[in-house]
């Protein structure tokens, strides 16, 4: 699986201008599932960023993880992650997952972020969403289980 994570103040979603999803101090995390991945990728890439030290401690130094600082996730489908721009200017992204295997995927992330006590909220799989957020520092990371 495929994530680019960012460290907000907030952050919310919408669709057809309706609120669907937002966190406050936390992440934000978009998630793509790659061709091959299973429940295994999503479980280790929900652990690996409960535990990412991106936020500061009393020093200053990006020394807490999101479960330290009592921080929630707002994870958005991104399949766009998956873009291969190697041959040409239009993206491919036939290395994605099949939709209803990302979208299943998409939720057991989710749901495994919520099993390591993180206040999860999320997008709509497939929607086409307005994604709005202030991100603090700015931290931006990508991470990749290369499943």
């Amino acid at each position: 699986m495929r994530a680019l994570i960012q460290r907000v103040s907030e952050a919310k979603v919408e669709v057809a201008g309706d609120l669907i999803g937002q966190c406050g101090r936390g992440l934000l995390i978009l998630i793509c599932a790659m061709q091959g991945d299973t429940e295994l990728e999503a479980n280790k890439l929900a652990a690996k960023i409960a535990k990412l030290r991106v936020f500061k401690d009393e020093a200053g130094k990006m020394n807490r993880a999101l479960v330290d600082v009592c921080g929630s996730a707002l994870v958005v489908s991104q399949f766009t992650l998956a873009g291969d721009t190697s041959r040409g200017n239009r993206p491919g992204f036939s290395t994605a997952a099949p939709p209803e295997q990302g979208e299943q995927l998409y939720l057991h992330f989710a749901a495994a972020l919520r099993a390591l006590d993180v206040p999860v909220e999320t997008g709509r799989f497939g929607a086409e969403m307005a994604v709005r957020l202030t991100n603090d520092g700015p931290v931006t990371l990508w991470l990749d289980t290369d499943g």
